[in-house]
């Protein structure tokens, strides 16, 4: 009897598949976002999708090229207008801050960029359509609209208070621990819908055979599942711009199988350091069996005939934008205006978000020990700390909020002279500030300081060094001045391994910090300039632009083979993936099988190797022994004299033994070759087998011992002695008397 998974590989390949080979993708029109589709379509309808044969050339003129980008916001500024009565109440506007607009100067000019994503603020329904349209025409922008419950329970319940603090190493041991909740299945439905929302809106601007898709963030973890299974040869890139956890942290998650599976659909999946693609290689290694390879510069993980390859390159900044800013001459006011403020005074700048994981008030305190050990640099120093508003809301973001205020009046009460109007730190609410603004206290500050104790890459170092090269309109006259600036890091974001030159501490040793602080004060303007000039030639010559260049260039070599192989989707739901075979694959067809099986010879025989799980007994069944069908089946192919038949299994040879007690003359290979049993008669190596026994260690003396031998493993059984070339490994054994054999490959490695 067959099991349904032999079933399925014995159709592998369909009809339409073989027209697929030597095809060239046809482009397609493109659809302006309408009403959603009711559904993502299902593997039985999306095989009778296969790519047709193309058209001829001049059915349709050649497409530019397109990117579709996808991130959980889309970059842009709905602003409210509430002088529009008759349409939608909002005016919009690109976002010149957003990386995901940044990134497309990395594209060619001649490259259309379309963005999927949400809005900020939540729309009224019946003005979506209007909106869509808007976007679609003025922006190539296309929203997504998630309904309030599963927008609330996906973004804020899974995604901001279970799967970010657990990609920052923060697991949720009570249920009371503020920043991190426990698993929530009802959180994960919603993160699984909105997936599927993302992925209904990706197809309705998606050209297949054209267009690459490149997919950011933890957001949308899943969406690369539901993109591949409605296109098998979409170009799918992912970049994640979190830390990926260590395995010991990734494996406690629930769903770390589905999440896993979904990330290896992509062609490219991209990370800033390689800690955090170690840590996904190892996850992918431990709990899905995958091993790597590194072939020519590249890591690829190989996934049921297809190749998943690893990038490992730090996101940059706009470098265009920030020296615009510098060349305005707003910011020259400004520069002056914090000049004459703080005259006298070493300025050191921090610019952080406000969560749990950017150690502001450990920087505080870090700051109080500064003075506390040098007297001399109170009344001179003064630490201007701007703090970004948070991108969620709970809990854990009050009592951040409410222990930095408490810190931060704690130092300015010790430190601060009320009578010179001096307070050690100056507490800035980010929100009310300019892109403009921050470039002026960076330009001022001589040193900044970035005390994350956990960020996927933080950008905050790379714009402080940009805007202390300065401009010739901040220099004035004194453009020829050496330009200087000192880095103070946290050994736990991605930035760090990219800046050689900066101080690097560990945030959580308020000591550490307080003397990187007092050396960064103290250094010589030579050693200043030395360090400032290694940063910027590195931040300068990898910008955002020759990050996205880079990796849209690996995403499609990526993906260059993908119509020379022949591809077919298995797997339900979230553990759907596909199956990549070469393009001289057939399929196994029965009758010639069958043909060939009957017109053997009475002087040839027959080999057939057999696997046992999946194929005699379904990989389910909680049942592992083997049916009387299959027994009876067994028997009546070794009661052939011109059949040769073996189980091959990785199982041990025991549960094997006792399984198929009842099939004598049939051949067991167990642990993958390590243990064999041979069938009476049969010469394998050159020496003929002996009793029909079972191969076994004998856990004492005497003549069925086996040891190591050159290339050959035998058994010796009442006098007579046998040979058996192992086909999985070199190792081989000999039967000597009074000698104990190997227990195990591991203690054979040993001896």
């Amino acid at each position: 009897m067959l099991s349904q998974s032999c079933i399925e590989c014995l159709s592998l390949i369909s009809v339409d598949d073989f027209r697929v080979i030597n095809r060239r993708p046809t482009p397609a029109a493109i659809k302006l976002p309408s009403s959603p589709p009711s559904s993502v379509p299902t593997q039985h309808q999306q095989q009778q999708q296969q790519p047709r044969c193309p058209p001829s050339p001049a059915a349709a003129p050649p497409s530019p090229e397109r990117r579709v980008v996808v991130a959980n916001h889309l970059p842009i500024r709905a602003i409210p207008d509430p002088n529009k009565l008759s349409t939608a109440p909002w005016r919009f506007e690109l976002d010149e801050d957003s990386l995901y607009l940044q990134l497309r100067d990395g594209f060619s000019p001649e490259t259309e960029v379309w963005y999927v994503g949400c809005l900020k603020p939540e729309i009224d329904p019946k003005h979506q359509e209007e909106i869509s349209q808007t976007l679609a025409e003025n922006f190539r922008c296309v929203p997504v609209f998630l309904p309030p419950d599963v927008l609330n329970n996906f973004y804020h319940g899974f995604c901001k208070h279970y799967l970010w603090p657990l990609f920052h190493y923060m697991l949720p041991i009570s249920p009371a621990h503020g920043g991190a909740a426990r698993f929530d299945r009802r959180n994960w439905q919603a993160y699984v819908s909105a997936n599927k929302i993302f992925a209904q809106r990706v197809v309705e601007v998606l050209n297949p055979e054209e267009d690459s898709v490149w997919i950011h963030d933890y957001h949308l973890l899943l969406l690369p599942t539901f993109l591949r299974k409605k296109y098998h040869r979409v170009k799918l890139g992912f970049f994640l711009h979190s830390p990926f956890p260590s395995s010991e942290i990734y494996r406690t998650i629930p769903v770390r199988e589905e999440i896993l599976r979904a990330l290896l659909n992509c062609d490219l999946v991209g990370f800033h350091t390689f800690d955090y693609a170690r840590h996904f290689l190892s996850c992918c290694s431990r709990m899905l069996g995958l091993d790597y390879e590194s072939k020519r510069g590249y890591i690829g993980l190989e996934y049921f005939g297809r190749t998943v390859s690893i990038k490992i390159l730090p996101v940059g900044i706009h470098m265009g934008q920030l020296e615009s800013h510098l060349n305005g001459g707003e910011i020259v006011e400004k520069v002056k205006q914090l000049r004459d403020k703080y005259k006298g005074k070493t300025l050191i700048v921090g610019v952080d978000d406000l969560d749990i994981f950017k150690g502001i008030s450990l920087k505080f305190l870090a700051m109080g020990r500064l003075l506390e050990q040098n007297p001399d640099l109170r009344g001179r120093v003064v630490l201007v700390q701007i703090c970004n508003p948070a991108r969620s809301k709970g809990k854990d973001v009050r009592e951040v909020e409410d222990e930095i205020n408490s810190v931060a009046n704690s130092v300015n009460r010790r430190f601060g002279k009320a009578a010179e109007g001096y307070s050690p730190i100056v507490f800035i609410n980010g929100g009310a500030l300019t892109t403009m603004e921050k470039a002026a206290y960076y330009a001022v500050a001589e040193c900044c300081v970035v005390n994350c104790i956990r960020d996927g890459m933080n950008l905050v170092s790379y714009k402080y060094t940009v805007c202390r090269q300065g401009s010739p309109v901040l220099d004035g006259d004194k453009i020829e001045k050496k330009k200087k600036s000192v880095l103070i890091v946290s050994e736990f974001i991605g930035c760090s391994p990219s800046l050689s030159g900066a101080i690097r501490v560990n945030p959580w040793n308020i000591e550490a910090v307080a003397i990187a602080m007092s050396e960064a004060i103290t250094m010589k303007d030579d050693e200043k300039t030395m360090r400032h000039e290694k940063h910027y030639k590195y931040i300068s010559s990898h910008d955002v632009a020759y990050w996205a260049r880079s990796f849209d260039q690996d995403l499609e070599r990526a993906c260059r083979d993908h119509y020379n192989k022949r591809y077919w989707g298995v797997g339900f739901g979230l553990g759907f993936r596909i199956v990549a075979l070469g393009p001289s694959f057939r399929k196994l067809e029965i009758e010639p099988i069958l043909t060939a099986y009957r017109k053997t010879s009475s002087s040839s025989s027959r080999l057939v190797l057999l696997d046992y799980d999946g194929t005699m007994t379904p990989q389910a069944s909680v049942d592992k022994s083997p049916s009387d069908e299959v027994i009876a089946v067994l028997n009546r192919l070794c009661d052939d004299p011109r059949n040769v038949v073996f189980v091959v299994s990785g199982r041990g040879k025991e549960p094997l033994s006792k399984w198929f007690s009842r099939c004598p003359k049939l051949g067991i290979s167990a642990e993958h070759g390590y243990f064999t049993r041979l069938e009476e008669g049969i010469v394998v190596g050159g020496v003929p087998r002996g009793d029909g026994q079972r191969l076994e260690e004998d856990s004492g003396a005497g003549d069925g011992a086996l040891h190591r031998d050159d290339g050959r493993v035998v058994h010796r059984a009442q006098g007579e002695r046998i040979g058996v070339a192992l086909s999985g490994g070199r190792c081989a054994f000999r039967a000597e008397s009074g000698q104990r054999a190997p227990r195990s490959p591991r203690e054979c490695a040993r001896q």
